[in-house]
């Protein structure tokens, strides 16, 4: 197997994890979990979104937090979802600096997500990045269901290098192919992206999996197979799709990342680190989470021998 020799994490616990939560998660209690995560020595981090209070009301005091987190961690990528030109603007009222635009591979989740078709945002991304150009803020680009569509199915290779060539022309940092619903399998992630880095060799791609029917490590894998070194992940496999019938969370962190330490594949995180993180973040949201590592221990964790009982 041929594998990168380092992996980028890129973690979304504040923004795709916690916007299922039935607990509204406060901005001290968000604070509190960002600032273990940088003691785990993440460095890119997506903070939360700038959407409609009332279709993610969690996300709701996104712009309070990155007052908080954005003075005293001025080197950290810190990054904020938006839906529209709307949330671009929220966004940049409140002084973030990168922000990271979704919509839909698939005209009928696009619809069900913001209400438009898929042309419809790469209308409204032309003038994003315009007024993100403008403003000097970095614009990333995420295009869910890249990998089936619960409504529609399969998703044709050639419409997602369709769209891809639309957002490649307007110059776009990072473009993170989203599994929204979990529908992708590791041979499937493996030929798509194999055939994306032939004929977009310049382009930066991310992998954003979800671990709805148990495949998201292995579509890990088949991503860095394939030469991907980037991914998101979310503390704890919490997460999914507000929009989408059966999402359940993305990849785990800890999981992830103790993965690839066994492997001998480097991240620069603390995996004991992210399992305290992780245990936070079960007080916070006050149920059980996914993640295995966080139960289980690291595969090396040395348990002392029972005393045998006479």
């Amino acid at each position: 197997m041929n594998f990168p020799k380092r992996i980028q994490i890129n973690e979304v616990v504040l923004r795709d994890g916690l916007q299922l939560e039935k607990k509204i998660v406060s901005v001290k209690e968000k604070k509190m979990l960002f600032d273990q995560l940088v003691k785990a020595r993440l460095e890119t981090i997506e903070f939360g979104s700038f959407v409609h209070p009332r279709l993610v009301p969690q996300m709701a005091n996104s712009g309070e937090l990155y007052s908080l987190i954005s003075d005293e961690y001025k080197l950290l990528t810190m990054i904020a979802l938006i839906p529209n030109l709307k949330g671009a603007v929220n966004a940049y009222s409140h002084g973030v600096k990168q922000v990271n635009f979704v919509f839909s591979a698939s005209d009928t989740h696009n619809l069900q997500n913001v209400h438009k078709r898929t042309e419809e945002s790469l209308k409204e991304l032309e003038t994003i990045q315009a007024f993100c150009t403008q403003k000097n803020i970095e614009l990333n680009v995420s295009i869910a269901t890249t990998f089936g569509c619960p409504f529609e199915g399969e998703v044709p290779t050639e419409r997602i290098k369709s769209v891809l060539t639309k957002v490649i022309s307007m110059h776009v940092k990072t473009i993170t192919l989203a599994d929204t619903t979990g529908m992708a399998n590791p041979q499937q992630v493996y030929d798509l992206l194999v055939s994306l880095r032939s004929d977009f060799p310049e382009q930066k791609f991310n992998l954003h999996f979800h671990n709805t029917r148990g495949m998201g490590l292995s579509n890990i894998l088949a991503g860095m197979q394939a030469g991907v070194d980037s991914y998101d992940t979310s503390l704890g496999g919490l997460g999914g799709c507000p929009f989408a019938p059966g999402a359940t969370g993305n990849v785990c962190t800890e999981d992830v990342v103790h993965m690839l330490h066994s492997m001998g594949i480097e991240t620069g995180l603390s995996l004991d680190e992210l399992i305290t993180a992780s245990e936070t973040l079960t007080k916070i949201v006050e149920h059980e989470t996914p993640s295995y590592i966080r139960k289980a221990g690291p595969y090396n964790r040395k348990y002392p021998i029972p005393t045998t009982i006479k």
